[in-house]
């Protein structure tokens, strides 16, 4: 049944709710702010060691974040992001495995013979 005067009412929608994705950004966003807030701040070192591991998570959470689309749910966000921290640590494993080698090669050049060229020339 229509009612007659509630074209003169005021219609109140409920505002859209953003997703998941987007809202934690936002707040990852202001917490960063904060810390930065604590680091610069001189009047407590307290504050200091406080807001300083929080702008690391904070830009670690914000890093992986940032790659997650917005529109992402909650679910999704998960997923995602403990796919960016796997190849994240991927990618911390491989420059671990691969540092003892660079190093050796670093000293091999830097012990190579005065007079001897590099590239054979």
């Amino acid at each position: 049944m229509l009612d007659p005067l509630a074209a003169d009412r005021p219609t109140i929608r409920a505002k859209p709710r953003l997703p998941f994705a987007a809202r934690f950004q936002g707040v990852l966003i202001g917490v960063m702010f904060v810390a930065i807030l604590m680091i610069a701040q001189q009047s407590s070192k307290t504050l200091y060691q406080i807001g300083l591991p929080l702008l690391v998570v904070a830009a670690l959470l914000q890093f992986a974040f940032g790659n997650i689309p917005p529109s992402s749910g909650f679910a999704k966000s998960m997923k995602l992001l403990l796919l960016t921290w796997a190849i994240v640590a991927v990618i911390f494993a491989i420059g671990i495995y691969l540092a003892p080698t660079l190093i050796d090669l670093g000293r091999s050049e830097e012990t190579a013979p005065a007079g001897a060229s590099v590239g054979g020339q």
